[in-house]
């Protein structure tokens, strides 16, 4: 696991969950842990299947009446299903001559984005998991304990049901809205998205507008072809950089390297964007 700091409300709200805390973030002080008053898991008479909310939620954004927003709001309050394996740290030779398992642990499983970032697969059901790892033990949390677990393992990106028919993405400052249990608004529906933007440009006399819209990754395919305005893994925002005309190739690349610049310098605007892009237009 990458040994980069975390943000302070996730360093936080990871450090509560554990110690005092056992796996479903119930505390240990005060119970009684014989037969009569323990349960053996939280989720104990699960049926395995797609939480009906979240379904609901996929289907209104399939038909145009929902929102990617939509999507991980009805995340906030379900069940998901990460995946475990058997991981061999140690092997030696048993009695018989035959290579046994000396040591052995658990670890969760990760994915590489396309864009080499680390996500952490997550399900809704178990059958999507078995068809994607038959291998792998399901693991029954709250969708926003996973988002605290791809934190913890410095996964910028969940992925939900890889491999199933409808695959979403859900991006970073999702994420850790999920993480935190607070509302999560897009990037390109943010006003205080637009504002920072706004600021950046101020003082910069060859830019005459700039606007914020949906990026070309925020849209996702269906295993039937369809395009979805919601849960693809980016970029999450474009840039419309309307320029003054007469500039050469030297000015656009200084004008836009310092807007960048700019953005990048402002902690609000890195934390609710996860990815960029940026378009150009001469003004006319």
């Amino acid at each position: 696991m990458s040994e980069g700091k975390l943000p302070p409300h996730i360093a936080q709200a990871l450090a509560g969950a554990g110690g005092l805390a056992d796996s479903a973030n119930r505390p240990w002080s005060g119970r009684d842990l014989g037969p009569e008053g323990e349960t053996v898991h939280q989720y104990g008479s699960d049926d395995g299947k797609t939480d009906e909310s979240y379904r609901r939620a996929l289907e209104e954004l399939n038909s145009g009446t929902g929102t990617e927003a939509d999507v991980v709001a009805a995340l906030a309050g379900v069940r998901v299903f990460v995946p475990i394996v058997a991981e061999v740290a140690d092997t030696g030779n048993g009695a018989d001559g035959l290579v046994t398992d000396k040591e052995s642990d658990m670890a969760m499983v990760s994915l590489k984005a396309p864009d080499g970032r680390k996500a952490l697969p997550v399900f809704s059901s178990v059958q999507f998991l078995q068809a994607w790892h038959p291998g792998a033990r399901p693991v029954a949390v709250a969708a926003a304990r996973a988002a605290l677990s791809a934190a913890a393992e410095d996964a910028q990106l969940m992925v939900i049901d890889p491999g199933a028919p409808q695959t979403f993405v859900v991006r970073r400052p999702a994420a850790w809205s999920l993480a935190q249990q607070k509302e999560w608004t897009p990037s390109y529906l943010d006003d205080e998205v637009r504002q920072a933007v706004a600021l950046a440009a101020e003082g910069l006399p060859a830019v005459h507008s700039v606007q914020i819209r949906p990026g070309s990754g925020v849209a996702s395919l269906l295993s039937d072809g369809r395009r979805v305005d919601g849960g693809g893994p980016g970029p999450e925002l474009r840039l419309i950089v309307g320029l003054i005309p007469g500039l050469d190739e030297a000015d656009v690349k200084a004008v836009v390297g310092e807007l960048q610049n700019r953005l990048a310098a402002n902690r609000e605007f890195v934390d609710r964007v996860d990815s960029l892009e940026v378009k150009l237009a001469t003004a006319g």
